[in-house]
């Protein structure tokens, strides 16, 4: 009975719009025009996004008096508080590793509003780039090195999200050290030290908003302010998750150390009492079927307590 009754609803709706367009064709007068059609029938409402507002991104104004600033911010805010699926994944995902960025970024003294460039450079994903930078921070492998990542074929701790972390912190600082602005920095995050230092000298520019850069740097802290606009008011944009939609962390495991050859971790897991698929899904650093470890060395391997 309740289908029918919203079959019919829809019904009407629809014959209302199509008799309103037929009277305009005609030139007849239009005593219901569209725009007072009741909102609530609509499946969303996509309205321009409030830019009259001071933003701010680690501490730093965005001076969105200067109508570029203004108008680049507004694009990546409109253009990204749309990507409905993505961004309701990303809220939900944000309650697992948030924690874990937070508690990184506080002991390196780095402010929280960066946590959201890890939305701009994969979504809260171990994804992997067409340039071959992987993980959550998407680090080349030259990189991921210089800050003590392991890589190589069976371990990649660009795929360790606690130790991806900490060097993606790390490298930040670094940045920030070397220009003085968290914009700047997390410019160079995607453009590298030697674009944004080579396009500051040669442009005479002192601040972000002084370059013309290549499109996806230009872009990209636009974007991440767009992220952060976005998860800190999602309401304001028609997102509405509730405490049981969100991701719980995945923190309830206990640790094995291990300092010699697996030969097979389907075996190693199955010996633990879980899956080979828990196994990966707990330590995603792990990129092999087996750990040589030639060299000895000790490895923190998490069993989740749960099994399934």
């Amino acid at each position: 009975m309740r289908r029918s009754i919203i079959v019919f609803a829809s019904l009407v709706v629809s014959f209302s719009i199509i008799a309103v367009f037929s009277s305009s064709m005609k030139g007849g007068e239009n005593p219901n025009p569209p725009q007072e059609i009741e909102t609530t029938i609509l499946p969303q409402m996509v309205k321009a996004v409030d830019m009259n507002k001071d933003f701010y991104f680690a501490g730093e104004r965005i001076p969105t008096e200067n109508h570029d600033v203004k108008e680049r911010l507004d694009y990546e805010l409109t253009t990204n508080a749309y990507r409905h699926g993505k961004n309701s994944i990303n809220m939900k995902r944000a309650a697992r590793y948030f924690p874990i960025f937070e508690k990184v970024f506080e002991e390196y003294e780095i402010p929280q509003d960066l946590k959201y460039i890890a939305l701009a450079e994969s979504d809260l994903s171990n994804a992997t780039s067409p340039a071959g930078a992987k993980g959550i921070w998407q680090f080349m492998s030259a990189v991921g090195k210089e800050y003590g990542l392991e890589i190589n074929s069976e371990v990649d701790e660009r795929y360790h999200v606690e130790k991806a972390t900490v060097a993606a912190a790390k490298h930040l600082r670094f940045y920030h050290r070397k220009f003085g602005s968290w914009t700047l920095a997390t410019a160079a995050y995607n453009g590298g030290i030697g674009r944004i230092s080579s396009s500051l000298r040669k442009q005479r520019g002192g601040t972000l908003y002084d370059l013309n850069l290549n499109q996806e740097t230009s872009r990209y802290v636009f974007r991440v302010i767009a992220f952060k606009e976005i998860l800190e008011n999602p309401k304001k944009f028609g997102y509405y998750l509730e405490e049981d939609d969100l991701y719980a962390p995945l923190n309830d495991y206990y640790i094995i150390e291990v300092n010699s050859t697996v030969e097979n971790l389907a075996d190693f897991a199955r010996d633990n009492g879980i899956s080979y698929r828990q196994l990966k899904r707990y330590n995603p650093w792990l990129r092999k079927e087996r750990l040589t470890n030639a060299r000895r060395k000790t490895y923190e391997i998490k069993i989740p307590y749960q099994k399934f």
